[in-house]
């Protein structure tokens, strides 16, 4: 299953526009990690950031231990609703929960692994797997019939917005009563993430971020130090631009840089350039360092022709492999888990030199990336919440998170855990290292009710920017506005 966003194409018919979130019925988007199971594009969105609601994870971290004196008198309300689930869990009474997920491989490893060492751990609790056939449509009519499922899997950067329909548990009561687990145990971005109005509403389960691939065969090959590469911006263009070159049709044999291939989106390469996507409360997709992003990838389009550029594209997509690995692009923005490709997938066998670092900025800002990723979390009106605690606290806590760490398959995942990270030696891979050491600074996509119409919104500018149909500056001032209408007409509801 993979759901991440592949956006190698700037043509209209390959930007689908996903339902709105005031149903709830997304098509996931979410960046994430693979974890074995869905990836997400939103994105494990999965996973930082300088943004308002996302922007102080470092505070949002604290969510973990207190919900703030603001709260106090609400949590102490939750707190004893959290703590009703007591008597039944310690008389040794028989309960079952329902775990909502991916089916599949992910269904079978999942219950085995986790699940099933879940289950030796709390004998009094069995859990019944209920695979997410329907999506989000299923399980919003399952929390509206007051029958949700204990547990369910979140597109992490979707966790807000579900909390602000009232379809999710508050976390915060079980964590400021549980000493096991906190959100200092997580990333501060991927902790952040499942936040909303200074509350815990859903679980890191994995994640991942962005970084630059580049070939150094082709530097070499254009006179480039292939040990060096691009930090700035300026560098990246300057270096693409000797890479670039021309088949005898008059297309494109190999190409230095697309800044729209991979996981190189508007919102990528915004925090690059040091665009903030909310301010002072308040969503600003409009944001002039934002505008310069998109007028940056523009100007590729326009230098370099977007007809040749998409004809060159078909060509990759044929392949049946990541453009990076076929050998004729530079500079790829893509995430960590392309590395599975050299196992997974028996076309890919790069016969060139290449590498990855941390994406060029802009001169002047700090490199840096973004990370999504999935979550688990406590729909509205379980009839066990305690022991729904006590399942969700395992499976993304240090146990479960190692125990799924470790499964065979786990490639070259990035858990949310960097105590598990560190235990079983990610960091030895050196390519890996480049994607593990960012995530301390990662950005994350703001935490908003109308996150999915911005995250849209984006595609659809982005798209007719690349195409001409649109100024960058007019185009996200549009943005602003459908993005601030959204917002306002969900919390009218």
């Amino acid at each position: 299953m993979n759901k991440r966003r592949r956006s190698m194409h700037a043509r209209p018919e390959m930007i689908k526009i996903l339902a709105a979130v005031v149903s709830l019925s997304v098509v996931l988007a979410g960046c994430g990690g693979s974890n074995g199971g869905g990836e997400s594009d939103t994105g494990n969105a999965g996973s930082n950031a300088d943004a308002d609601a996302g922007a102080k994870a470092n505070d949002a971290a604290g969510t973990g231990n207190a919900a703030g004196a603001g709260n106090e008198a609400a949590a102490g309300d939750k707190n004893a609703d959290a703590a009703g689930g007591d008597a039944a869990a310690g008389s040794g009474e028989k309960i079952t929960l329902t775990l909502w997920g991916w089916s599949g491989k992910f269904q079978t490893d999942f219950t085995k692994i986790v699940i099933g060492e879940f289950e030796k751990e709390h004998p009094n609790i069995k859990v019944k797997y209920m695979p997410d056939q329907g999506g989000n449509d299923k399980l919003t009519t399952l929390i509206a019939g007051g029958t949700p499922p204990d547990v369910a899997i979140l597109d992490r950067f979707l966790a807000g917005a579900w909390a602000a329909k009232g379809s999710l548990e508050s976390l915060t009561p079980y964590l400021e009563m549980d000493s096991e687990i906190s959100g200092n145990d997580y990333y501060p971005a991927v902790w952040a993430e499942g936040n909303y109005n200074n509350e815990a509403y859903a679980m890191p389960f994995g994640t991942d971020n962005r970084g630059l691939y580049y070939n150094k065969t082709l530097m070499k090959e254009a006179g480039l130090d292939p040990n060096k590469p691009p930090t700035t911006i300026d560098e990246l263009d300057s270096m693409a631009e000797k890479i670039f070159k021309k088949s005898t049709s008059g297309g494109y044999e190999q190409v230095g840089f697309i800044p729209w291939m991979g996981q190189s989106y508007l919102y990528t390469q915004s925090w690059n350039f040091g665009g903030e996507w909310t301010k002072d409360g308040e969503l600003t997709p409009n944001d002039p360092q934002i505008v310069k992003t998109l007028e940056w990838m523009t100007g590729y389009a326009k230098k370099y022709d977007m007809a040749k550029i998409n004809k060159f594209n078909d060509v990759m997509g044929k392949t049946g492999i990541n453009p990076f690995w076929t050998g004729k692009v530079g500079f790829m923005v893509d995430g960590n888990w392309i590395l599975n490709d050299l196992k997974s997938n028996a076309k890919v066998k790069p016969t060139f030199e290449w590498s990855v670092a941390p994406m060029p900025s802009e001169e002047g800002y700090p490199q840096t990336t973004w990370a999504g990723g999935w979550s688990f979390a406590m729909p509205k009106g379980g009839k066990h919440p305690q022991e729904a605690w006590e399942l969700l606290k395992f499976i993304t806590g240090y146990k479960g998170t190692l125990l799924w760490a470790k499964r065979a398959d786990a490639g070259n995942d990035i858990t949310a855990m960097p105590k598990v990270n560190e235990e079983i030696k990610i960091a030895d891979n050196p390519q890996l290292k480049v994607f593990l050491d960012m995530m301390p600074n990662a950005h994350f996509r703001p935490v908003t009710p109308a996150g999915q119409k911005m995250w849209d919104e984006t595609f659809r500018v982005q798209d007719l920017a690349l195409n001409g149909k649109g100024e960058p500056k007019k185009l996200l001032d549009e943005v602003k506005k459908n993005v601030d209408s959204e917002l306002k007409k969900l919390q009218a509801k």
